[in-house]
């Protein structure tokens, strides 16, 4: 009858429009859409940012960015992760030519002290959304953290191996040394509104070299 055909015609249309939107949601890497949502959080901060200008960044439907992320908050941790995680690898790596794990270790959480307190994203999260950072201060450990933690482990178990690191109970390790690079993120810039920096991150290094001999 023509109004069945009429009904299946239009349930065919939809979901073939329902299947090129998955297609098209598939095609956007999270990289475009994390992209969109760092340049609107650099614009006007971590609270005032949306999903609905993240997609309008991104030249997506909302649709599209509702599909990989359910809301704000999802994004933003898949931000954070990506950005802050890809600045500790890159702190490895200019740690890496350290003669020692222990040396290595040092040098790595200094770099990293530097990368993340010149992030541009960590700067707006602490110049204008700083009380988002209180629960992963006083509350629980995020993400970055985590992942903080796991290098700083693999450095630590290094240093064991070859004898330059004295060894303790790992997991309370790997966090008091994550307690104190922390402290430094958070709070070197206005500690060196009187005290030179490279000052304050030499006699850093020496903390933390010193706390890690044998």
């Amino acid at each position: 009858m023509p109004v069945e055909r009429n009904i299946s015609a239009a349930r065919s249309a939809s979901a073939l429009a329902d299947t090129r939107n998955r297609q098209a949601a598939t095609r956007v890497s999270d990289d475009v859409l994390l992209d969109a949502a760092r340049e609107c959080v650099l614009a006007v901060g971590v609270r005032r940012t949306t999903l609905a200008e993240i997609a309008r960044t991104a030249k997506v439907s909302r649709m599209t960015l509702y599909r990989r992320f359910p809301d704000v908050r999802s994004v933003l941790a898949a931000l954070m992760t990506r950005e802050f995680g890809a600045l500790l690898q890159g702190a490895s790596a200019r740690g890496g030519a350290a003669a020692t794990a222990r040396g290595r270790l040092v040098e790595s959480s200094v770099e990293a002290v530097r990368a993340l307190v010149g992030d541009p994203l960590m700067r707006i999260v602490l110049d204008v959304d700083a009380e988002l950072v209180l629960p992963y201060i006083v509350d629980r450990l995020g993400g970055t953290q985590r992942l903080a933690e796991q290098v700083i482990a693999a450095l630590l178990a290094a240093g064991w191996a070859d004898g330059t690191i004295r060894r303790g109970e790992s997991a309370a390790q790997v966090r008091a040394i994550l307690l104190v690079v922390q402290s430094f993120v958070l709070s070197l810039r206005p500690a060196t509104a009187d005290v030179d920096e490279e000052a304050l991150l030499g006699e850093f290094r020496h903390l933390l070299d010193a706390a890690l001999r044998p």
